[in-house]
């Protein structure tokens, strides 16, 4: 068995950082109230960490790289049906299309939250730049069907943690925690060094402020 460092620090961080916003994103929902301006924040936040792991994606460790999800689908039947020959170091095949899901998904929920409008006292920041007809639609979606199917997701999600973890005897959450797996042969490893990392750092920042200029828009 060798060691090899598949999740960079970046990816690492990105993938706790989603975690907690989109739990925070359901708290702040649900407490509804003067919790709605961090339901916003969180909102905004998530809208960065996409916009990110975007870009981390073409740029990133090599495990990272959209280039490296296997989502054929030939390669996801025959994941299925245990055909397959190759060892997966990154996501499998069937991981691959439950990321790519539920990142386009929590896409389309900050979209929609960005031009709801509850008629209440929450409206959001580019609700004036669609007709009354979208802003209808993405509230109603946002607040229903939207959140109903991010939070089957992050179970579904959960639940493959736990059926490997029982099932399959294989442990996915450590290797997202320290970055390594033990492998049985040598593979390409994710690059992880101080330039990677700084690299990251600007690909944030320059996310963060894509989004400040989006959000801030004046009508």
């Amino acid at each position: 068995m060798v060691t090899v460092r598949i999740w960079d620090l970046p990816t690492r961080l990105f993938h706790g950082a989603l975690a907690l916003c989109v739990l925070g994103l359901f708290v702040s929902a649900e407490l509804g109230g003067n919790a709605m301006v961090w339901h916003f924040r969180f909102g905004f936040a998530v809208l960065t960490l996409l916009l990110f792991r975007l870009a981390w994606g073409l740029v990133g460790g090599h495990w990272s790289r959209w280039a490296q999800l296997p989502l054929r689908p030939s390669s996801v039947v025959a994941y299925v049906h245990g055909r397959s020959l190759l060892s997966w170091a990154g996501h499998n095949p069937l991981g691959s299309w439950s990321v790519v899901v539920l990142l386009l998904t929590l896409t389309l929920q900050v979209a929609t939250g960005l031009i709801s409008d509850d008629e209440i006292a929450n409206v959001g920041p580019l609700s004036f730049l669609v007709s009354g007809r979208w802003v209808s639609w993405a509230t109603s979606w946002h607040k229903d069907w939207g959140q109903s199917l991010v939070m089957a997701l992050v179970i579904l999600h959960l639940s493959a943690l736990v059926w490997y973890r029982f099932k399959k005897k294989v442990s996915l959450v450590p290797a997202m925690l320290h970055g390594d797996k033990s492998l049985p042969e040598p593979v390409t490893a994710s690059k992880d060094h101080a330039a990677q990392r700084l690299l990251a750092i600007v690909l944030f920042l320059l996310s963060a402020l894509a989004v400040y200029f989006l959000v801030t828009i004046q009508p």
